[in-house]
């Protein structure tokens, strides 16, 4: 079943200060003595892919409470700015944000791993690392000052390289461009010779159009198409060596959270859980569909990185990453921690994922 479409126009136009207020899905009636949160979101309201999954996630939580717990969204810029969610939450403006981790390295460093960094983990490796390699308890401790508790909750798979309104043929055309782009790829950007400029989501079609940016990174096709940025940077490279994952995370403010009774605890970490396997799954299903649609009815150009611009992000990468982490305890223990998993997971990935999909391409 085809889902409707959602214009541009629309979603943006809300993700501004001021905008009108979220509408829910119809959730049980607020039982006596129920709790009401406010979860804040760094995403244009209904945005494909994070803004769907932000609002699936509340109403998720909602409707498992059987109504004890109601959570209402805002989505950026009506409660809080895009990249003020961090704040809000650990200071309880909000007991809920959803957003990625990567916007608050300079709240703490070691943030930019719980989303992607360059060549690191895949969608599915960072999950194993988290679940299965003691990723959480690091993310717990890193967020415990703040007063934060972070849960995955919702990926929008392998990103793609970004949009640029010119063509990147060699190395050398990258030196010097303006481009939109967040967390260590963005640092990783500027070793190769461009600018790197953080916006929120919901500026960068205008920094597309008025020239603040040359180019831009965001996610993948389906979350892209609908901000438009095709219509004023054709050309869309691949592979994302800057963001080979997608993780959104849930911040759950800790003093809120450990208030709660233990079932609605497990409520929101199982509706977190839920969200992100079904948004990575959506994302992957879409973000194929919209490729297709903008290849075949919106003339976007989809270009390979050259080579020589991939070895020298390959190459820089490992020393970029040390002396970021660097003087960081925390952070050198998480990059510690992080490199163990990328070891783990690229020798059963080479011989499984890797390798079946060598031989289905053949």
């Amino acid at each position: 079943m085809t889902k409707p479409s959602l214009s541009r126009r629309k979603f943006l136009a809300t993700s501004g200060l001021g905008a009108a207020g979220v509408g829910l899905l119809p959730t049980p009636a607020i039982a006596s003595g129920a709790r009401q949160w406010k979860m804040v979101t760094s995403w244009p309201k209904g945005a494909p892919g994070v803004g769907v999954t932000a609002q699936r996630l509340a109403d998720r939580i909602t409707t498992m409470s059987g109504g004890k717990l109601t959570v209402k969204l805002y989505a950026a810029g009506e409660l809080v700015p895009a990249l003020e969610v961090f704040g809000a939450v650990g200071g309880g403006t909000a007991e809920l944000g959803h957003t990625a981790s990567f916007f608050w390295q300079g709240k703490a460093k070691a943030s930019v791993f719980f989303t992607t960094i360059p060549f690191g983990l895949t969608a599915l490796e960072h999950m194993a690392w988290i679940n299965q390699g003691g990723g959480q308890e690091l993310w717990d401790r890193l967020y415990q000052p703040f007063d934060i508790k972070p849960f995955m909750a919702g990926n929008t798979g392998i990103q793609m390289g970004g949009w640029f309104k010119k063509e990147v043929r060699s190395l050398d055309d990258l030196r010097g461009i303006k481009i939109r782009s967040a967390g260590l790829g963005g640092d990783l950007f500027e070793e190769l010779g461009a600018t790197s400029v953080l916006l929120a989501p919901g500026d960068i079609f205008p920094g597309l159009q008025n020239g603040l940016i040359d180019a831009a990174e965001f996610l993948g096709p389906w979350s892209d198409r609908a901000f438009g940025f095709y219509k004023t940077a054709p050309y869309y490279y691949w592979p994302s060596f800057n963001k080979p994952n997608g993780t959104a995370e849930c911040l759950v403010n800790r003093t809120a959270f450990e208030e709660l009774s233990d079932d609605l605890k497990a409520v929101v970490a199982n509706a977190c859980q839920s969200e992100n396997a079904i948004g990575l799954s959506e994302s992957d299903w879409e973000n194929a569909r919209a490729l297709e649609d903008l290849v075949s009815n919106k003339n976007v150009q989809v270009r390979e990185f050259p080579k020589d611009m991939l070895h020298r992000a390959k190459a820089l990468t490992p020393d970029l990453l040390d002396k970021f982490v660097a003087g960081d305890a925390m952070a050198e223990e998480i990059l510690t921690s992080y490199r163990t998993a990328l070891s783990l997971s690229e020798s059963w990935s080479r011989v499984s994922r890797q390798a079946f999909l060598a031989a289905r391409d053949q």
